[in-house]
Formats: structure tokens, C-alpha cells, sequence
């Protein structure tokens, strides 16, 4: 899918519907007939109300944001910040029609600094005649530039238009600030499953969608909510390819063969709130844990298929890389983080390269539990009491009095020592000596496991007491 954000289920002038004035993106709101039985499902069934639309609570419910401004609240201009399918286009034709002021569509992939004084002029000029206000609304405002963002600071400032622009991206880093302070950032959630189906059974008994003429079998509704991803385009999109080929056929029954014939994906048997969820994911980090890349692609794949929410994904792999890697391969946290941040900004079904990249390097790398078993060991220290003072050389010094109760006295600033590793105490008087970190000998952690009883003697000023205080097995 991509960052073209079709609405709730809505539509732009890309995907060949049309908007709320056929005559063009600068016309007022014309009265609609009251559905295209030829438009697609996802055309016939966008929300004619606010009331109909699912999800968005906290901006549609009483006294919240949009529901103000549809319900004669002062007009605000305002950037709908969220992913894609979640109503971010059809929020905005709502808000225009409901307070029956002119429409005007623009989008950011296509428009340029021309095209948005064009509208602004058009604007101004019915403000002028009949002192009609305009909705604009511009779909993917981050792609404009700054200076085709500025172009709209002086028209959104005296309120020529009424801004409500949208964004997958985060606009506090994607727009500019001038825009940002002069409009009202709302954000909208994914939808969940729930409310995907309910859309799903909306569009099964209302007259503008499948009219009762078909049943859909649960088995065949939970997997067209695990294709969707929260996404209620894509939901109804597959509900009308299979309802379609059913229909062809002479069928009554949307079953879990009709789905996997209609979108050419097979149904991975995956119960993302039963034990197969757990089973799966345990089947994964293990795979990952046993250097077994295959079997780990394996089970990433099958997640995938199944519908697992791509960011649960990129969270395990983010803990596996510092639980059972670590030190041993310093680079695999970096690269979970990165495939996390594809999964946020990019999404599927692109993502999935970022994520079996990084469960490749996971699954290659040296293996070493030391960072957890590190941390677990000093906060079981702290959770049985053991902690102390900290010692008068490392204490604040930059506060007036701080010398004379010997605060930060006598410090040695380590990299003016030779070798950059001073003699001098740091953990409180009952920790000297306690060693937490034991590296291995594998991967990146080899140099450190080497490198570090000569730290750890010339920190405490000993020459046997590097092993003393670690009762551990050695790996």
C-alpha cells in the first residue's frame, strides 16, 4: 500500500472516485446521490456522518476536537497526523460537509507552489462575494517542501482557507513550525481489529454494500481482519474480491477458500491471541537463539502471513538483540532499531526486508547472554539493599558549599592518566570489588573479555583480586 491516504475507507482523485464536488478540487459541496452502485465497496461504504465512522474516540467523542468543529465550534485549521486507512481523508470531507463550507482537495504528490495560490486566490475571491469559508485539505502535506509550506502561512493565518492537512509522517519533524503553531495537531490511531469488524459486517447487510445477498463465515472474516492490519480499505477491498468470485459462481457463502482464492494468499493457521501466537514467537526467538537463520525466516514468515502486527515483531527482536547477542556483536541493537523505525515509517509490505534483514543478522551472530546476566546481577544487589554512599570524589561539585562538605575532591579525570583508566573508587564501599559483567570469548566481546581484568585491576589498584569477588561459571 502506499502513503497515499485513500481515507476511511474513502477515496481521492487517484484511485478514480469522486470527491464531494465532481466539478473540480476548488468547488463548493455539492448534494450527492446516495451511493454509485458501480464505485467500489470501499467508495460505497465511507461514512456518511461522523457517527459512522469507527475508531478515533478521543477526537470524535463529546467535546473532543473534530466533533466541536463539526457541530459549529470556531473553525481551527489542523494537521491529522496517523497511518494509512485509518480516516485521515474522510475526516477531513466530513468536516467540510458538515459545516457546509466549500471544499477544496489538493495533494502534495502532484501540487506544486501554483497550484496551492490558485486555490488560495479562488478562496479569498468566494470569501470576498459570498463570505463563504474553505475547507482545504492537502493529503500528504510532508512531501511539500518548506517553501510550498510557507505558501500557505499567510492564507491560514487570516483564515482565507481552513487548513486540515494530513500526514503518515510525524509532523512535528515534517512540517514547518510557522504551519505547526498555527494549526492543531491530532492524532489518529490504528484501527483495531474490533472496529475493522465492524465495518466488515456493516458492509455485509447495508444496502450500499452487499445488501444480505451473502453470509460470511467467521473463519473467513478473521482472516480478512488479519489481511487488513487495521487497515479498513483493504479489508473491504478483500471482502469485495471475495463476494465477487463468490457470486460468479453462483454462491451464497464467503468461506476461508473463497478469501485465500480472491487475494491469492493462503490462510496461515495462527491464532494471534492463542496459543499458536505464543508458540510461534517462541519458535522464532529460539531459532534466532540456536543460529538456525532459516528456521528463524521460517517463523518470521509465517507471523507475517498471518497478520502478526509488524511492530510486536521488531519489539522482540530489539530485546533478543541485546539478551542473547550483546556485546558479543555490538552492531545487532543498532540494526533492530533500524528495522523498527522502517516498520514505523515505511510499514508493510515493505517492512518485512527490514525485519528478515535484521533477523538474518541476529540469527548469524555470535551468541552472549553477558549484558542481561550483567544487569539482572547489580539489580538483584540493589533489590537486596546493597547500595551505599557514592564516594565523596564523584559526588556534584557545581553547586556553591559543594567543596566544603568534599564533594568532587581529588577526582582524577581519567583520560589525562596514561592508558585513560585512573586508580580511584567509584562504587559505593560495600560494592568495591563486586564484579557484575563477565564478557565471553566470542565475537566482539573476545577484545573486552581480554582487555578487561587489566581495567579492572588498574581501577582498584590490585594484582590478584580480578576473579576474587566472581563466583560465576566461566563460559
Amino acid at each position: 500500500m502506499t502513503d497515499t491516504e485513500p481515507g476511511l475507507f474513502g477515496h481521492d482523485a487517484e484511485d478514480g472516485g469522486a470527491g464531494p464536488d465532481p466539478a473540480g478540487p476548488t468547488g463548493p459541496v455539492h448534494q450527492q446521490p446516495r451511493f454509485d452502485t458501480q464505485a467500489p465497496l470501499a467508495v460505497r461504504m465511507r461514512p456518511r456522518t461522523l457517527d459512522e465512522v469507527v475508531g478515533q474516540k478521543h477526537l470524535l467523542g463529546p467535546g473532543a476536537p473534530l466533533r466541536r468543529l463539526v457541530e459549529g465550534g470556531s473553525p481551527s485549521s489542523m494537521l491529522l497526523y496517523g497511518p494509512p486507512g485509518t480516516g485521515k481523508t474522510t475526516l477531513a470531507t466530513l468536516v467540510a460537509g458538515a459545516t457546509g463550507r466549500r471544499f477544496a482537495q489538493l495533494s502534495a504528490l502532484s501540487a506544486g507552489v501554483k497550484e496551492v495560490r490558485a486555490v488560495i486566490t479562488d478562496a479569498s475571491n468566494a470569501l470576498r462575494r459570498t463570505g463563504e469559508q474553505t475547507v482545504l485539505f492537502i493529503d500528504e502535506v510532508h512531501r511539500f517542501s518548506k517553501t510550498q509550506q510557507d505558501s500557505l502561512l499567510g492564507a491560514v493565518e487570516n483564515r482565507t482557507v481552513i487548513l486540515i492537512a494530513a500526514t503518515t509522517e510525524n509532523p512535528f519533524f515534517a512540517v514547518v513550525s510557522p504551519l505547526l503553531s498555527r494549526s492543531l495537531v491530532l492524532q489518529l490511531q490504528p484501527l483495531a481489529d474490533d472496529e475493522v469488524g465492524d465495518l466488515l459486517d456493516r458492509a455485509m447487510t447495508d444496502e450500499r454494500g452487499l445488501d444480505d445477498r451473502l453470509t460470511l463465515e467467521p473463519e473467513a472474516r478473521t482472516h480478512i481482519l488479519a489481511l487488513a492490519g487495521g487497515d479498513a480499505r483493504r479489508a473491504l477491498t478483500a471482502l469485495e474480491a471475495a463476494a465477487d468470485s463468490v457470486e460468479n459462481e453462483n454462491g451464497e457463502v464467503i468461506d476461508l477458500t473463497a478469501v485465500e482464492r480472491a487475494v491469492n494468499r493462503a490462510a496461515v493457521r495462527y491464532d494471534r491471541d492463542g496459543d499458536q501466537h505464543y508458540d510461534v514467537t517462541s519458535a522464532f526467538i529460539k531459532s534466532i537463539r540456536g543460529s538456525d537463520v532459516d528456521a528463524a525466516l521460517h517463523y518470521l514468515a509465517r507471523m507475517l502471513e498471518a497478520g502478526e502486527d509488524p511492530r510486536f515483531i521488531a519489539r522482540r527482536l530489539m530485546i533478543h538483540a541485546s539478551e542473547d547477542i550483546g556485546m558479543a556483536d555490538p552492531t545487532a541493537l543498532p540494526v533492530c532499531v533500524a528495522a523498527a523505525q522502517v516498520v514505523q515509517l515505511v510499514g508493510l509490505p515493505e517492512a518485512r526486508i527490514g525485519l528478515a534483514q535484521a533477523t538474518i543478522h541476529l540469527a548469524t551472530a555470535p551468541k552472549s547472554n553477558a549484558v542481561v546476566m550483567a544487569i539482572d546481577a547489580a539489580m538483584a544487589d540493589v533489590r537486596s539493599g546493597r547500595i551505599g554512599s557514592v564516594p565523596p570524589s564523584l559526588r556534584d561539585g557545581h553547586y556553591p558549599g559543594a567543596a566544603k562538605l568534599g564533594n568532587a575532591q581529588r577526582y582524577l579525570y581519567p583520560p589525562d592518566v596514561p592508558g585513560g583508566v585512573a586508580e580511584q573508587q567509584y562504587p559505593p564501599d560495600e560494592l568495591v570489588g563486586r564484579d557484575y559483567y563477565t564478557p565471553v570469548g566470542r565475537g566482539a566481546e573476545r577484545p573486552v573479555a581480554e582487555r578487561l581484568p587489566l581495567i579492572r585491576r588498574t581501577i582498584r589498584g590490585t594484582k590478584d583480586r580480578v576473579d576474587q569477588h566472581d563466583t560465576r561459571e566461566k563460559p
